[in-house]
């Protein structure tokens, strides 16, 4: 839902991050263009899968030890301003470890090197695949839309077009999560 406060915008990021301050309990977004977006909570059906998606790619990370897994709370300042909140995201060490502690403690500003939106059944299409080119752009290198109402998967990479997978069994994560692959029997 975008929140309509022409009056104030563009929402400059100091005013953002003082909104977020002051109200802990939403789920917020900014865009580049200063828009603030409001998410609204997730029903059973999508917590549910969205905590197996992360379940199983915090699993391959322990064994990997490769970089930092990120859940849907986790928000992002990309290179074009947006901040961000992926379903889930991962950062390779390399990358995590070159931003400060305080970097670290607040919204990482960076763009995860990969990312998944998950589309639950108050989701409209064309946001989230707006939201994937805005990551890919701002240089996420591995990204995937998954859409269980539409057996469907979106998978975003830097410098390609976008390929539609129609009933994957499973996702790898190619060569920016070596050996990951994600099940999506519990999803579908």
């Amino acid at each position: 839902m975008l929140l309509n406060l022409s009056a104030i915008a563009p929402i400059k990021e100091e005013q953002y991050l003082k909104i977020c301050e002051d109200n802990p309990d939403l789920k917020l977004e900014l865009d580049q263009y200063g828009t603030l977006i409001v998410m609204p909570p997730t029903g059973g059906t999508s917590g549910n899968r969205n905590a197996e998606i992360t379940y199983q790619l915090q699993a391959w990370n322990k064994q990997k030890k490769l970089g930092k897994v990120f859940d849907s709370s986790t928000e992002f300042k990309l290179p074009n301003g947006a901040f961000r909140s992926p379903d889930a995201a991962w950062i390779s060490l390399e990358h995590w470890n070159r931003l400060t502690k305080k970097e670290q403690d607040k919204f990482p500003p960076l763009a995860p090197d990969f990312v998944i939106e998950l589309r639950s059944s108050s989701d409209r299409l064309k946001p989230l695949q707006e939201k994937m080119q805005e990551y890919i752009t701002n240089g996420v290198r591995l990204g995937w839309l998954i859409d269980p109402q539409n057996q469907q998967v979106e998978v975003y990479r830097q410098g390609h077009s976008v390929e539609i997978l129609q009933s994957p069994n499973s996702l790898s994560g190619e060569d920016v999560l070596p050996e990951f692959v994600l099940d999506l029997n519990e999803i579908w």
